[in-house]
């Protein structure tokens, strides 16, 4: 007796052959099985990966519509893709990625000028004009990884998408080292708000894009229009803002003004950038105050509970089961970023692959002893250090950081010391206390005075570099 979900598929594959055609449909589609439906996933067996391919590439939006209209809102889908031709225990299964629907699948790498973006416009789903907005439909929040990590900013992120009229966090200043996940964070903001109001204006692009487009506007003297075509999106998500920093001029010219004109009337800005905007260079103090009306927060690199997350998701992606040894030596060894990550888990497939072995834990560290970057052995450090650093840059005796006195600049580098012993040794806040002579909550205020200045204070961020770069030395 055939199976239900076997029917519903073969109404799914009816539902694109009316579609598509005959032609089409028995090139790309007459293969396709179903072979298994547990809980909401479905898993149809296809001839080769380019099938799946294919499918991912030219026929998600369709092939996503059928299922939902058959099976049901919450559908997942898995494919069974044979990798050796005529061998059936050479499968993997791959899980079809959650994208959006509301933008387009192709990334588009580089931005058009502003007036052929006019002149290349399609008609909206409501008789609208429409332009690309540069999203890439699989970095939504449906494919990103939550842990303690990375819990605020994502928090943060999915607060702005889903309340694009509220001004709490705007402008958001989203900062950390590369490869920790901020384009995707942003993208998935305009994706998220592209899904609820498809007629929305947004927009994802470089400062690298933005000033290219801007150089242009200036040779075919066109700065007017240039800025008042980004005067009109309703978001505007900024990457890499430390591009901008070498390029005062096109702050003051042009992102000022749009900045300006977009934050009056209640439209949202989002940065990303590698560091937080007080350590940036070149960029007027006028710019940078404005960060201030919004909220700044820093990407951590994910810990190894979110490793692990990441590790088993990307996985299963690729249609790779990790044995349980694998994750813990790749989480506990791939500490620098998620697309480390991710060139791990690429690395075991290609080499479990193409030399017919199984994944194991000698395979892994294979892998990462040619993708991993070891860390140069640092300098260790501690208090006394610190103290003798910290009392050098701020032109100090030691001794006076260690008495009573609230001159100011005793007391500066007395909080910096405190800040840089907490994030550069093992000690407590009560066993700093100690040494300073000071108490545990006096510890911890100078401690969180430090934080929160950093970010916004080009004075803070410069000692706290300063000292660090010399200790490491």
């Amino acid at each position: 007796m055939t199976e239900d979900f076997k029917m519903k598929w073969q109404h799914c594959l009816d539902i694109i052959r009316d579609n598509i055609g005959q032609a089409r449909y028995d090139a790309w589609f007459a293969c396709a099985k179903a072979l298994k439906f547990e809980g909401n996933r479905l898993t149809i067996g296809l001839p080769s990966q380019f099938f799946y391919e294919k499918y991912e590439d030219d026929f998600y939006n369709l092939l996503s519509s059928a299922l939902r209209r058959v099976f049901g809102e919450g559908i997942k889908l898995n494919y069974e893709v044979g990798i050796i031709a005529d061998d059936s225990a050479a499968r993997v299964t791959l899980s079809s990625p959650s994208k959006s629907q509301a933008v387009n699948g192709r990334f588009i790498q580089s931005l058009q000028q502003p007036d052929a973006m006019r002149t290349q416009r399609t008609q909206g789903a409501s008789g609208g004009r429409s332009f690309d907005p540069q999203l890439n439909s699989s970095l939504n929040f449906e494919n990103y990884c939550v842990g303690d990590s990375n819990r605020l900013p994502f928090t943060i992120a999915e607060y702005i998408a889903n309340h694009p009229d509220k001004s709490d966090f705007n402008p958001f200043f989203l900062y950390g080292d590369v490869g920790v996940g901020k384009t995707h964070l942003i993208q998935a903001i305009g994706i998220r708000i592209k899904e609820r109001n498809p007629n929305a204006k947004v927009l994802f692009t470089t400062l690298r894009q933005f000033q290219n487009l801007y150089a242009n506007a200036v040779i075919q003297k066109k700065v007017p229009g240039f800025i008042n075509w980004f005067q009109q999106m309703d978001v505007l998500l900024f990457d890499d803002l430390q591009e901008l920093s070498l390029k005062t001029k096109t702050g003051d010219d042009a992102l000022f003004p749009v900045f300006n004109h977009l934050h009056q009337n209640g439209k949202q800005l989002v940065f990303t950038c590698d560091r937080p905007p007080m350590a940036l260079e070149g960029i007027a103090d006028r710019l940078i105050d404005r960060f201030k009306w919004g909220i700044t927060e820093k990407l951590e690199k994910p810990d190894a509970t979110l490793r692990r997350k990441i590790l088993t998701f990307k996985s299963e992606k690729n249609g790779l089961h990790l044995p349980e040894d694998v994750i813990s030596v790749v989480a506990d060894t791939a500490t620098n970023s998620v697309r480390e990550i991710e060139g791990v888990v690429m690395g075991i497939l290609t080499r479990s692959i193409t030399l017919n072995v199984p994944i194991t834990v000698d395979l892994a560290k294979a892998v990462m002893a040619n993708s991993i970057r070891k860390p140069a052995a640092e300098k260790p450090l501690n208090f006394e250090m610190i103290v003798d650093a910290t009392a050098e840059y701020y032109h100090l005796n030691p001794d006076v950081i260690f008495s009573k006195s609230r001159v100011r600049d005793i007391a500066d580098a007395r909080q910096m010391i405190m800040y840089l012993s907490n994030k550069l040794t093992g000690l407590s806040s009560s066993a700093i206390g100690f040494k300073l002579n000071r108490r545990h909550a006096t510890v911890l205020h100078g401690i969180s005075a430090v934080k929160d200045r950093l970010p916004f204070s080009r004075e803070i961020a410069q000692a706290a570099e300063t000292i660090e770069a010399s200790l490491r030395r």
